[in-house]
């Protein structure tokens, strides 16, 4: 039980759950909230969010880019902890639940008509995203894409999409609070990748940080911490009615922290710390955001 408890990777979560809060957050504001929706995002997210960190795992072994020469966590698979069978398995599972999860919620939170599977197609082209992160034979994060894909997933189309379910709505305005989510998760990432650059140089897995350098790998750092901050002040700039809303700027001496992390520690076991703290950052502006913006 241990070693699947460590599989899941559970200090990842909190990225996971930041922007279908958000996007909860905002159906609340805006007096439309439902709860069945906001628990049904939440498990959902949940199950992708296993299903990814299990298939990295799984992938990262299989490919190679698991090896003694990676610092951070030990993966499963590599370690032995799990065998690859097993682990198969278990990935075959969460796609599972993924897709239970998912169709109970799409039930839930919309008509049967054309949204319904337009949303049937982002939940399928979710757990197809989450699986071929390192999975297969041309796993996409090998080749710089993963950025994209959590800014998508983690950000706009989590945000937007969980507003929809609330309120079968599209909310424009809540794009800028979405892009925030979207630059936040990839700052996650990047310090995961500037983390593992030296071993992804030996294997061949061409992450930003790969193709950057570590030098611009930290500039392009502060890009992403700095747009996630400054999309949430124009919203509360177009939105404003009180002071109370820029209450998500009590996160910036931790981003600051984290800028200064990625930038000093070149050491990868002094690093690996931040990639949590991030992940909890991203949530704690989520909940400041919100309380700011509801109870204003």
């Amino acid at each position: 039980m241990k070693a699947w408890i460590k599989a899941f990777r559970l200090r990842s979560l909190p990225l996971a759950l930041a922007c279908i809060s958000m996007g909860s957050i905002l159906a609340y504001a805006d007096g439309m909230l439902n709860w069945a929706v906001a628990v049904l995002s939440l498990v959902t997210t949940v199950f992708l969010q296993i299903l990814s960190n299990l298939a990295n795992d799984y992938g990262d072994a299989k490919s190679g880019v698991d090896s003694a020469v990676r610092v951070g966590p030990a993966r499963s698979v590599q370690s032995g902890d799990i065998s690859a069978n097993a682990m198969f398995k278990a990935i075959v599972l969460f796609a599972i639940l993924s897709f239970i999860s998912g169709i109970t919620l799409l039930i839930v939170g919309l008509n049967f008509d054309l949204s319904f599977f337009v949303f049937l197609a982002i939940g399928l082209c979710a757990i197809a995203a989450a699986v071929k992160y390192t999975m297969g034979n041309n796993p996409y994060s090998y080749s710089g894409f993963g950025d994209l894909s959590v800014f998508l997933f983690f950000g706009i189309i989590g945000v937007l999409g969980t507003y929809y379910l609330h309120t079968e709505t599209l909310n424009l305005r809540g794009i800028l609070p979405a892009l925030s989510c979207s630059f936040f998760a990839v700052a996650v990432l990047n310090v995961n990748n500037i983390r593992d650059i030296e071993s992804d140089k030996l294997t061949g897995k061409n992450s930003i940080p790969v193709r950057l350098g570590r030098e611009g790998a930290t500039k392009y750092h502060f890009f992403l911490l700095v747009a996630g901050i400054v999309c949430s002040l124009i919203y509360v700039a177009i939105e404003y009615k009180g002071p109370f809303q820029f209450l998500f700027l009590l996160v910036i001496p931790f981003l600051y922290k984290n800028a200064l992390a990625v930038q000093t520690l070149h050491d990868a076991n002094k690093l690996d710390p931040y990639l949590k703290q991030m992940a909890l950052t991203t949530l704690l502006f989520v909940i400041f955001f919100g309380v700011g913006n509801v109870f204003y």
